[in-house]
């Protein structure tokens, strides 16, 4: 695999620090954690921006953990971040198995960033099999040393029309999900096993209309999406994350979620709807955004892959504030 870690561009910084930070002057300590290190773009910013502030990072990608460990040594911060090898998945018990103490200190965690995006670094290596602009294996594992992991080449060679169809259908939301499941099983029966990103790119090319083939976004866009999702059960553990999560924020902390397409934000809005309406046992919440933050013309123009990103952020408060408008006006009367 590869040596060096693709730079990449941290998505809504400035907005995800400012989050984070607002009424950090309150506590005489700070204490983050973000889900997905990647290339350091947030965690470093998180902890650059005030010297309080401690952060509990995650990455399973060998390739971040490698070029990040080297990043916080370089950066002098091996005291206050803290980079652990694992999928967010298990939040709660990195965190309390690792850092009880801090999180008992400070009364919980300040706030927590969860990154849905995928690394523009699996994009533009294209030994990874994430992206069709190479040729390479069929793989898209961010954890790509766990031979548990069923590999994109797995899934294609593997499930059934039925499986394909539905998959391309629910994760890639594919117009042409049945046409292309059904000439990816007729392709593996007559030729063998389809194994590269060519292969299958092409396939899925032909199956859409000639007028539709040279558009602007290629026609194997969303069935590589739906197979890096199905891959790394990406939707799977965003709600299984969040109820992790919500528990160990201290009053007044909050988490942010940057999602990149229309199933992860639906996910995460109706989540947030959820808790703010019903709470989490004795806990309750609040939107602070009522609708999306979404990346300025500037940051779209500096890079192009942000367009599609939505940040939505979630507090824990005490009591949630009245939406009685004349509330106000009673007390006072009275």
């Amino acid at each position: 695999m590869v040596e060096e870690y693709k730079e990449h561009y941290s998505v809504l910084k400035k907005e995800c620090l400012d989050y984070l930070y607002l009424d950090s002057e309150e506590h005489d300590q700070l204490l983050f954690a973000d889900c997905t290190f990647g290339a350091g773009g947030h965690s470093l910013a998180i902890v650059k921006r005030d010297e309080k502030a401690k952060l509990i990072s995650f990455d399973q990608d060998p390739d971040a953990l490698k070029n990040g460990r080297v990043l916080i040594k370089k950066n002098g911060v091996e005291d206050r971040l803290f980079l652990h090898d694992s999928n967010f998945c298990h939040f709660k018990d990195i965190v309390m198995g690792n850092h009880a103490d801090l999180v008992e200190a400070n009364g919980g965690l300040n706030g927590v960033l969860l990154d849905l995006g995928v690394s523009s670094h699996h994009f533009d290596e294209g030994s990874r099999g994430f992206s069709f602009r190479v040729d390479a294996p069929l793989d898209m594992r961010m954890d790509y040393d766990n031979d548990n992991i069923q590999t994109a080449k797995d899934i294609i060679n593997r499930y059934s029309a039925q499986d394909l169809a539905n998959l391309f259908r629910d994760y890639g939301e594919e117009k042409y999900a049945w046409r292309i499941a059904e000439r990816i099983v007729l392709e593996r029966d007559k030729n063998g096993p389809i194994n590269t990103t060519f292969q299958l790119a092409d396939l899925i090319k032909d199956c859409y209309p000639k007028k539709l083939q040279f558009g602007r976004i290629h026609p194997a866009t969303k069935c590589f999406q739906a197979l890096r999702i199905e891959v790394n059960r990406e939707l799977d553990v965003i709600t299984d994350v969040i109820n992790q999560v919500l528990p160990l924020l201290k009053i007044g902390g909050r988490i942010l979620i940057i999602s990149f397409h229309s199933l992860e934000d639906r996910i995460v809005k109706k989540l947030f709807k959820d808790y703010e309406k019903n709470g989490l046992g004795e806990m309750l919440f609040e939107n602070e955004v009522k609708k999306p933050i979404i990346p300025s013309d500037e940051e779209i123009a500096e890079n192009s892959r942000s367009r599609s990103a939505k940040l939505r952020v979630l507090k824990r408060v005490v009591s949630k504030k009245s939406k009685n408008k004349y509330e106000k006006f009673s007390k006072i009367e009275n």
